[in-house]
């Protein structure tokens, strides 16, 4: 396992949403949203669920070489719930049981795949971005449905590409990931810029709608149960 210097401060729940919603303002002047990363040779990929009616978070992460799109790593973690279902408030439920998921992979990805949005959000801070903010781990919001924000049509086939614009200005992109598929909200969380993010949800394409970092995050999530062929597991 590896460590991270995690700012747990950056996403404890105090019980108080509009406490929350005011940090998640402060915290969103911390993202960069430049290239700011060396040379990828493994990411990772994350997504979190829920058991007992919501009162378990389910977090899962998988490595997988950055060449090869090998698996050589992947954890399960299973957390009592720190707080109830509060919209926009998502990453302060999850990311206790996330972040102890990643700890628990054997080496420090060099790029992290997040199920959910980056500075797509209303106040700039999903799940993506906290992460980054909390761990300073480059990171990527890949998510499925539109939470803030307009955009013009997209073509149909994969690679098409349009701004998400939120009160004018750019928080994401709007992709094709696979022909007359539906498209996902791409948005950098931390240490990336939006062409990047881009990029690499692109060159992680292993033939389906989601990245293979994030479609083995999910897999893992929904089946409760390890993968197969991996190098290691937990």
């Amino acid at each position: 396992m590896f460590q991270l210097d995690i700012d747990e401060a950056s996403f404890a729940w105090h019980g108080d949403a509009a406490e929350a919603r005011q940090r998640q303002k402060a915290l969103a002047e911390r993202v960069r949203l430049g290239d700011d990363f060396g040379p990828v040779n493994c990411v990772a990929g994350v997504d979190v669920g829920f058991e007992e009616g919501g009162a378990v978070t389910r977090a899962a992460a998988v490595l997988l070489k950055a060449d090869t799109r090998q698996l050589i790593g992947q954890a399960l973690v299973r957390q009592p719930t720190v707080m109830p279902y509060v919209p926009g408030l998502l990453s302060f439920r999850e990311l206790p049981a996330l972040i102890a998921a990643l700890q628990q992979l054997d080496q420090r990805p060099d790029l992290v795949f997040v199920d959910g949005h980056g500075i797509a959000h209303p106040r700039r801070l999903g799940i993506a971005a906290h992460l980054g903010v909390a761990t300073d781990l480059a990171t990527i919001g890949v998510a499925k449905k539109v939470l803030c924000g307009r955009h013009e049509a997209l073509a149909e086939m994969r690679g098409a590409q349009v701004p998400l614009l939120h009160r004018g200005e750019r928080i994401g992109t709007v992709l094709r990931s696979k022909h007359r598929v539906r498209p996902l909200i791409v948005s950098p969380g931390h240490r990336l810029s939006h062409d990047t993010a881009v990029a690499q949800v692109l060159a992680f394409d292993g033939g389906y709608r989601l990245p293979e970092p994030t479609r083995l995050a999910d897999r893992l999530a929904s089946r409760r149960g390890p993968l197969p062929d991996s190098g290691s597991s937990r």
